[in-house]
């Protein structure tokens, strides 16, 4: 599991596939609204709080990103003060939102895993997605498609890169776009 502040009143958690199965939890424990989540996500905040020193007394918003075989992560907020009806010491009121299926990210730490990567798909017929660029690292971005499971592109995506925690909206913001649409074809024509 790792923990990191976003913002002064947000958080970033990684939970692997690992990290649940060692905690007897599947992902779909989280929508049973089961005894043991509620007991690992108070633990979770418990440890954000120690670590970063944020208190998550109160309402908070939680969104859920699901990354297939490696595991999810979830942006827990604070809300503010004045928005919170139900407040006991001790209580937390959960707003879950589901993000998955959304989008993949996949980040590099060369180019020449990406165009390895781009031939790859090239020869699955795959010829999207955008690259991007920040921090000394490449991002492989793609819109999610049932198709790119069943054809295993995803798992092709992972022999040569990482499932990335970064979010595409500041990969917008701060990133640099390097090829926007059919990042795949262009990089086979020209590598």
């Amino acid at each position: 599991m790792r923990i990191e502040r976003l913002t002064f009143n947000k958080i970033k958690i990684f939970l692997t596939s690992d990290d649940l199965s060692e905690r007897g939890l599947t992902k779909e424990d989280i929508w049973k609204d089961s005894l043991k989540w509620h007991q690992l996500f108070h633990e979770m905040l418990e440890e954000a709080s120690e670590e970063l020193g944020v208190n998550f007394q109160g309402a908070v918003a939680v969104e859920i990103f699901s990354i297939h075989a490696q595991g999810m992560i979830m942006i827990v907020t604070k809300e503010d003060q004045e928005d919170e009806l139900l407040i006991d010491d001790g209580f937390i009121n959960m707003q879950v939102t589901d993000q998955s299926n959304n989008v993949i990210l996949f980040e590099f730490t060369d180019i020449e895993e990406v165009i390895q990567l781009s031939k790859r798909l090239a020869s699955m017929n795959f010829l999207n997605g955008t690259l991007y660029f920040m921090n000394q690292t490449y991002f492989f971005f793609v819109k999610e498609d049932p198709l790119l499971v069943k054809d295993g592109i995803i798992a092709n995506m992972c022999e040569y890169g990482n499932a990335s925690l970064e979010s595409i909206h500041r990969l917008n913001e701060y990133g640099i776009v390097i090829i926007k649409e059919k990042a795949v074809e262009t990089l086979v024509k020209f590598f």
